[in-house]
């Protein structure tokens, strides 16, 4: 008996080995699912190419702001695409706001891999873009939707922006992988950090954090604790709501309202 309850720890122990072994191999899959569809411009928006500072052309949609209006720019969720992302920012844009609409490298047909780094570059090059157009970071709105939320935050942190919105968005990224396998040591697989919780108190521009209650994959509670870490953060939540908050028209007019309180 003795013998088969070693051979049964050591089989368990080997299959627990080699399930953390695949998780880090290709970590990169599992993060970044990106689909490679590649959408035409909806009406009011045209393609435009965002350059990297590593030499990537980068599809993006652009909708220039109506009379004197800020500009969002927006970065999408790891399932995301332009098209989704149209639908996210949809009240803004009926509203007079511009849009650039951000895809990123490795989703839509771009080149490039995923990766945390390479998302900032890509965020970068988005800001970039808007300067070229005439949009200071002083008009412009930094919007991140659950993985989104990772470059939007980075950005914010390099560019002094109108305002920081954030919907379903997590403390980082290890603690919401954590969170869902909570069996392995995802501290020490994970490549990509995309720590929010360290960044949003540091900044000093209007930051806003929206969280669904039913939120099944960023726990409702991450949205709370980022929201009560950053010093001029507001916080929504929004009940019975999932981790498709983005998409929810009360929330929609709730970044509407909020955005015309601190007068953008």
């Amino acid at each position: 008996m003795a013998a088969v309850a070693i051979r049964v720890i050591i089989g368990v122990a080997l299959a627990y080995l080699a399930a953390m072994a695949l998780l880090y191999a290709f970590q990169a899959r599992f993060l970044y699912p990106a689909p490679q569809d590649r959408h035409d411009p909806a009406a009011g928006f045209t393609a435009v190419t965002l350059n990297t500072a590593d030499g990537l052309a980068l599809n993006a949609h652009y909708r220039a702001p109506e009379a004197d209006q800020p500009t969002v720019v927006f970065f999408h969720g790891n399932g995301g695409s332009l098209a989704a992302a149209t639908e996210e920012t949809a009240l803004l844009t009926t509203q007079g706001y511009g849009a650039l609409l951000v895809s990123y490298r490795g989703y839509g047909g771009n080149p490039g891999e995923p990766s945390e780094e390479g998302f900032y570059t890509d965020g970068r090059a988005a800001m970039a873009f808007l300067q070229s157009q005439g949009v200071t970071p002083a008009r412009t709105i930094i919007m991140g939707n659950s993985i989104g939320s990772g470059t939007a935050t980075q950005m914010a942190t390099e560019f002094e922006a109108g305002a920081l919105i954030l919907v379903a968005p997590f403390l980082s990224l290890p603690e919401v992988v954590s969170d869902a396998l909570p069996i392995f040591p995802v501290s020490a697989l994970l490549k990509d950090r995309y720590d929010n919780a360290a960044k949003v108190p540091k900044l000093s521009m209007p930051v806003l954090v929206q969280h669904g209650t039913a939120d099944r994959v960023v726990p409702f509670d991450h949205g709370r604790a980022l929201a009560k870490a950053g010093p001029t953060a507001t916080f929504q939540s929004f009940e019975g709501v999932g981790h498709d908050l983005s998409f929810n028209t009360q929330a929609q007019v709730a970044q509407s309202e909020w955005l015309v309180e601190q007068g953008l």
